[in-house]
């Protein structure tokens, strides 16, 4: 297990199932190495991605951080979304989640949340 917590934070944006966002206390960040990705979002700021090294096995980006959020985010700083297609399984509160489509975007779908999201073929520019 990474990662483990009831003090997750939700956060939405539009055309997007929500992201998940754990705090750092609550990953085993031994198993979390710093990657040379970055990208920026209009609202939250600079994320930077980590890769998830468990024995030989390599997940390359399997998770974005924001360490200096801008403001309105303060809440998420230091918090890690893991991409749910990434790594084995996610769940949320107790139910499997199924990925967002795509490989940019990292949407946690349930079964309370529905679309349609961008992700699929043909949507990123929505």
């Amino acid at each position: 297990m990474v990662a483990d917590s009831s003090r997750a934070f939700r956060v939405l944006e539009t055309n997007h199932p929500p992201g998940i966002y754990l705090p750092g206390a609550d990953c085993d960040e031994t198993l979390l190495v710093p990657s040379s990705t970055v990208t920026v979002c209009e609202f939250k700021g600079v994320a930077s991605y980590v890769d998830l090294v468990v024995g030989d096995l390599l997940v390359a980006d399997a998770a974005w951080v924001y360490r200096e959020p801008r403001p309105g985010y303060e809440a998420i700083r230091d918090h890690y979304s893991f991409y749910p297609g990434r790594v084995d399984a996610c769940y949320l509160d107790h139910e499997l989640v199924t990925p967002q489509a795509g490989d940019f975007y990292g949407g946690w779908i349930t079964s309370g949340v529905t679309g349609p999201f961008k992700g699929g073929a043909g949507t990123r520019g929505w």
